[in-house]
């Protein structure tokens, strides 16, 4: 007993503050990998509008060499 108040108590706060980091750690690292995740998608929906652009780019490019 330290103070009067039984070791445990102390174990059992303790583990409540550890639990508490454990939970922040795993929130910003969930964070993180959501984060990479929203930024691949964009990069491939952002390369699609880049592709799409280029084949109309191309089609223009061709309708101005045939009118001429």
């Amino acid at each position: 007993m330290i103070l009067g108040i039984p070791w445990w108590v102390y174990m059992f706060i303790g583990f409540i503050f550890f639990s508490g980091y454990m939970s922040f750690r795993a929130m910003r690292a969930e964070k993180k990998l959501e984060q990479r995740y929203i930024e691949q998608e964009g990069k491939v929906f952002m390369d699609r509008i880049a592709e799409k652009r280029h084949v109309k780019d191309e089609e223009v490019e061709k309708k101005k060499v045939i009118s001429g």
